[in-house]
C-alpha cells in the first residue's frame, strides 16, 4: 500500500524529521528521538496512559527499536507509554489482559499469532479502547476490532527479496524461520518464493538459542551444498547465519529481514547483501501518535487500510548512513 498525501504530512508536521541522529543525554549518548524532537511543538495537553504488547522475545535488537520509538512519541505528546513483550502467545494474552483492567487508553499490539490472542484483543475492543495492531496479523487487524495497522505486507516484501537473491545467482535457498507460529514469517518465505521462482527450504531455529541456529544452519548448508542463498528473517538470526556460512566454508549469499548494528556493519563489509527494512522504530512511534490523535481529536488513519512502514532496503549502497541512525536507536 502507498501512504496518503495526509500521512506524509502528518509525518512531516507531526513527528518530525528522522533524518539524524540525536545525543540529548548527558555524557553524549543517544536519547531516542528522531533529529529535531527537542525543538518541535509541546507535548500535548491531557495526558493518558498507552500501553504496547509485543511477542518480543528478550533481547531481540528489533523491538528494543520498536520500544525506543514508543517511548520516544510518548515523551514528545506527554502521554504515559508502557512496554511488555512476551514471545509465548498465552503469555501475551495475559499482558494485553492486564493492560485491559488497568483501563488505559489506548492498546498497541503486535499479532505473530493472531488466534491465540484474538480473545484478549476482543476484550480491549468491548471495554471501548482503541487497538493499533503492529508488525503482524495486519490481515485480520480489521477484523478484530483495530482502528489501524501498522507494518508491512510481509508477502510483498518476502518477494522482493527473493528477486533480489535471484539476481544474485541463487537458485536454491534456505529459508530460516526463528518463531514456531509466526504466521508473518511464513507470509515471508512464500514471498521469497515468488520472487526466487525456485526452490524454497524452510529451516526453524530458536532465536532464543543462537548458537544452536548457527549449527543447525551450518549442517544444513554442509549436508546440501546445491542450496546457494539463506535469507533470514531476524537480525540475530541473520549474524548466526553469517558465522555459519564463514565456519562451513560455504559460499551462500545472504539477505536478511531488519536491522541492527551487527547486521549494518556485516553489509558494510559485504557479508550480507541486503536488509529488508521495515523501519521497526516507526512501528513503535506512528501508533502513539496515533492512538494520540484519536484520543485528543477523534482521529483514525489509514482509511481501513494498513499504514505501510515499508519494505525498504539497505544495501552496500547506503549502510554508512543507516549505520550512523542504528547508533542512536532508531534504525
Amino acid at each position: 500500500m502507498k501512504w496518503t498525501t495526509g500521512l506524509v504530512a502528518l509525518a512531516v508536521l507531526g513527528l518530525s524529521a528522522l533524518t539524524g541522529c540525536s545525543a540529548g543525554q548527558a555524557g553524549g549518548q543517544p536519547s531516542g528521538e528522531p533529529a529535531g524532537a527537542a525543538s518541535g511543538p509541546a507535548p500535548a495537553a491531557g495526558g493518558g496512559t498507552f500501553a504496547v504488547v509485543t511477542h518480543a522475545s528478550a533481547g531481540d535488537a528489533f523491538w528494543d527499536v520498536v520500544k525506543n520509538g514508543a517511548e520516544a512519541a510518548g515523551k514528545r505528546y506527554g502521554v504515559t507509554v508502557t512496554y511488555q513483550g512476551d514471545g509465548d502467545p498465552a503469555r501475551q494474552s495475559q499482558l494485553i489482559d492486564q493492560a485491559v483492567s488497568q483501563k488505559v487508553d489506548g492498546l498497541v499490539v503486535s499479532m505473530a499469532n493472531p488466534d491465540a490472542l484474538k480473545e484478549s484483543v476482543g476484550k480491549a475492543v468491548s471495554a471501548g479502547i482503541p487497538v493499533i495492531t503492529i508488525n503482524s496479523g495486519g490481515d485480520v487487524s480489521r477484523e478484530f476490532g483495530a482502528i489501524t495497522h501498522v507494518g508491512q505486507s510481509e508477502n510483498v516484501a518476502g518477494r522482493g527479496a527473493g528477486e533480489k537473491l535471484k539476481a544474485e545467482g541463487v537458485t536454491k535457498l534456505l529459508c530460516v524461520i526463528h518463531e514456531a507460529g509466526n504466521v508473518g514469517l511464513d507470509q515471508r518465505c512464500n514471498g521469497a518464493t515468488q520472487g526466487l521462482g525456485g526452490t524454497v527450504e524452510r529451516l526453524q531455529v530458536d532465536v532464543g538459542n543462537l548458537a544452536d541456529a548457527t549449527s543447525k544452519i551450518k549442517a544444513r548448508l554442509q549436508s546440501d551444498t546445491s542450496l546457494n542463498g539463506v535469507l533470514t528473517l531476524n537480525p540475530a538470526v541473520a549474524v548466526a547465519a553469517r558465522d555459519a556460512i564463514a565456519d562451513g566454508g560455504s559460499k551462500a549469499r545472504l539477505g536478511t529481514f531488519d536491522l541492527s548494528a551487527d547486521v549494518v556493519t556485516a553489509i558494510k563489509d559485504g557479508e550480507i547483501l541486503f536488509a529488508v527494512d521495515q523501519q521497526q522504530y516507526l512501528q513503535g512511534w506512528l501508533p502513539i501518535t496515533f492512538l494520540t490523535l484519536h484520543r485528543e481529536n477523534l482521529n483514525t488513519v489509514g482509511g481501513g487500510l494498513p499504514v505501510n512502514t515499508g519494505p525498504g532496503f539497505v544495501t552496500k549502497d547506503n549502510a554508512e548512513k543507516v549505520a550512523q541512525l542504528a547508533e542512536s536507536g532508531t534504525r
